[in-house]
């Protein structure tokens, strides 16, 4: 965590449209205090930039860390411990630049954070109240597939509590400034029935004091156990909670549709192709490129696909470049513009072929039959397999002939023979097998 001041009132509005204000700290001997936030250290970058933009005299001041704890207002912390984070990071970079004059980066400041486990159980054991109000600081992941493995972990952190205490009410702030997809992460996190209340970062102290417990998820996503074990796993493991105790059966994703209402024509669309046959959805495509089929791979297998398979009415969420219409294809990227539209389009099939995307955890969710096709490079990052999903790994024959220390692109070959080599057989016989 980051504790600062400004030094000139400001709002900054959110995607959503609501305001986080900061107003200019008035009380300073006074650390209880509106005039004082806390935020992560990648929200508190962004925040500088931000100031940065606005106006040189818009700035924001570090505030020693270890004196607002020191409040005997201030919360418990769960989980791993986050303390000193802003004080530790900086003063190491510093040391590094002058030394060694490299930039510090994430595997170096692992081994300087505490990364060691705790029991979250022994965190609380001496917690007479029924009632307890727990905070999360800072967003739960990076990316759609993160944040819904989190929300798993999240679940599994609320009945870990409920069995201590009588009612838990859970509230997040999430990363806010400069976050181009806020709307969508409070969307994921606000969808899960244990969350009482998402909102975004900063939080001002005073506010932060009327919770019993606060779990900080500053740079989760940089520490070496976030790189080693399953995104569930790392959670629980941050969260306090021995993962190797939790069942497999209780590593499930959840996504809750009692508030959503599909856009028009979309009911009615996927009510037409189940009429003709059962529905699957073929998502080729990462946001990353290297976990993406090739384009021209991905249309002529998706076309082998159809032919092999006539039974089947084959949808995707984004766009596809076919130059001619297809039998038995069709395109709702139209219809997916949020993060429920998404869910609610894979949900309706009767099975899923993805890349290693979120679509595979989604899928999860409403035990759909799904082929995953992950890189060799994917399988080092110990990705999540779900009982209803089974995995294809495609090998990576590129070979790098640039001598450069930087990556040159076009001296790199074979780079999508793996790809090529990718068979309609292989995935239609997984399928099968479910």
């Amino acid at each position: 965590m980051v504790v600062f001041r400004v030094t000139e009132n400001l709002n900054i509005k959110t995607t959503d449209g609501s305001l986080i204000k900061y107003i200019k700290l008035k009380n300073p001997a006074n650390f209880l205090n509106e005039g004082l936030y806390i935020t992560t250290l990648e929200d508190f970058e962004s925040l500088k930039e931000v100031f940065t933009n606005v106006g040189r005299k818009y700035k924001a001041k570090v505030i020693d860390e270890v004196r607002v704890r020191d409040l005997n207002q201030f919360p418990l912390e769960l989980g791993i411990s986050n303390l000193n984070e802003y004080t530790i990071t900086n003063t190491l970079e510093y040391k590094l630049k002058k030394e060694t004059l490299i930039e510090t980066n994430e595997e170096i400041q692992s081994l300087f954070l505490d990364e060691n486990s705790v029991d979250i159980l022994k965190q609380v054991d001496s917690v007479l109240k029924q009632d307890i109000s727990l905070v999360i600081l800072g967003s739960l992941g990076l990316t759609v597939s993160e944040m819904i493995c989190a929300c798993s972990a999240l679940r599994i952190l609320y009945t870990t509590l409920k069995k201590q205490f009588k009612n838990v009410k859970i509230d997040i702030y999430i990363n806010a400034s400069e976050n181009k997809y806020f709307t969508r992460d409070k969307a994921i996190f606000s969808n899960q029935t244990f969350i009482n209340k998402v909102s975004g970062l900063s939080i001002d102290v005073k506010s932060l004091c009327e919770y019993d417990f606060f779990i900080d998820a500053s740079s989760v996503t940089r520490r070496s156990y976030y790189e080693v074990l399953p995104h569930i796993d790392a959670w629980l493991y941050k969260f306090g909670i021995d993962y190797k105790k939790i069942p497999d059966e209780e590593k499930y994703n959840t996504i809750n549709f009692s508030m959503y209402r599909p856009k028009d024509g979309l009911k009615e669309k996927l009510d037409r192709l189940k009429q003709n046959g059962k529905i699957i959805l073929f998502h080729p495509f990462s946001a990353n490129i290297n976990k993406s089929i090739p384009k021209e791979k991905a249309v002529s297998l998706l076309k082998e696909l159809i032919d092999e398979m006539p039974e089947y009415n084959f949808v995707s969420v984004i766009k596809i470049d076919i130059k001619s219409e297809l039998d038995r294809f069709t395109d709702l990227s139209g219809f997916s513009q949020t993060f429920l539209d998404y869910s609610y389009i894979v949900s309706n099939a009767s099975k899923v072929i993805t890349v290693n995307t979120a679509t595979y955890h989604i899928a999860e969710a409403f035990f759909i039959p799904t082929v995953v096709i992950f890189t060799d490079n994917q399988r080092r990052e110990t990705p999540h397999i779900y009982s209803n999903s089974k995995a294809i790994y495609i090998k990576d024959m590129s070979r790098k002939f640039s001598k450069l220390v930087f990556k040159n692109d076009l001296l790199t070959l074979y780079k999508f023979e793996g790809w090529n080599r990718l068979k309609a057989s292989e995935i239609i016989k997984l399928l099968e097998n479910f």
